[in-house]
């Protein structure tokens, strides 16, 4: 039912500061811009999801939000929204689920460059049956425009995102068996913790437990996000020459991987970048 993660969301205090940080991260130009309910917003896709950035725009109810969730938390990840290809059935499986979904409405937005229009079908589960993430579940009538690249060694896709829980178990059943996400991993290691890796579309959900960190009845959090890179070596020398704070290239946790922490320009989201060896197949 669910078919791939659709995008994330990132609240920004300024829309074009925000802009400027990802191009820069992403070496993509922004695929779409937007005004409307009170937010401004700018998407870049990619390859598998959307990166929507979220800033409040003018006055009004939901501008205000905007700002009392950025005066409380700061700029950061908000929520995921996953894509579906039948939102009414999605619809009715939260309901069957007490997720208690709200009622499915209609959206469309207008490009601010070329006046294309985009329209989809939305619901939302209740964030107090979803551990304290919000989760929306969205039908596209079509498919976004891409990022066009700007530069070398641009970043192409997701390859993870992750969320911090306090109870493994509970998640592991809104993940798995009520949401329908196919669990590909679960391992616990003294250092890391349980670590959870639930299968959504091209890319992955992690999951992840540290024991002792916080308290057993504490909410689930969005923790950060991971994005792959076909040369690490290339990309970290883009980024470092456009002034971006990132850590050496160093062996990551899985074998045949390469990781980088992205640690300014990102707008307070946890940033990893990862490479990974060709399969076997992919050399043919």
């Amino acid at each position: 039912m669910i078919t791939g993660l659709d995008h994330v969301v990132v609240l920004v205090s300024d829309i074009e500061a925000g802009a400027a940080a990802y191009q820069t991260l992403f070496a993509r130009a922004p695929s779409w811009r937007s005004a409307s309910d009170g937010a401004e917003r700018v998407l870049f896709t990619l390859d598998n999801m959307t990166l929507e950035l979220m800033a409040p725009g003018g006055d009004g109810a939901a501008a205000d939000r905007i700002r009392a969730v950025l005066a409380e938390q700061g700029e950061g990840l908000a929520s995921l929204c996953f894509r579906t290809d039948d939102i009414a059935k999605m619809h009715r499986r939260l309901d069957r689920l007490t997720l208690k979904p709200e009622s499915v409405v209609e959206a469309e937005s207008r490009d601010a460059a070329t006046g294309t229009a985009m329209s989809w079908k939305r619901t939302r589960a209740a964030t107090d049956r979803t551990r304290g993430v919000r989760l929306f579940f969205l039908e596209l009538a079509s498919q976004r425009p891409l990022s066009a690249p700007t530069a070398p060694a641009s970043i192409a896709a997701m390859d993870h995102v992750v969320i911090g829980t306090a109870d493994p178990e509970r998640a592991a059943a809104l993940y798995g068996a009520r949401l329908g996400l196919d669990m590909a991993l679960d391992r616990s290691h003294p250092e890391w913790g349980r670590l959870m890796f639930f299968r959504c579309g091209d890319l992955v959900v992690e999951v992840a437990h540290r024991p002792g960190r916080e308290a057993a009845d504490a909410p689930d959090r969005l923790r950060g996000l991971c994005w792959r890179v076909a040369d690490i070596d290339a990309t970290r020398a883009r980024l470092v020459s456009a002034g971006v704070d990132v850590s050496e290239a160093r062996a990551g946790r899985k074998p045949g991987t390469r990781v980088m922490t992205v640690r300014s320009g990102t707008c307070g989201v946890a940033t990893l970048l990862v490479q990974r060896s060709p399969k076997p197949d992919e050399d043919r």
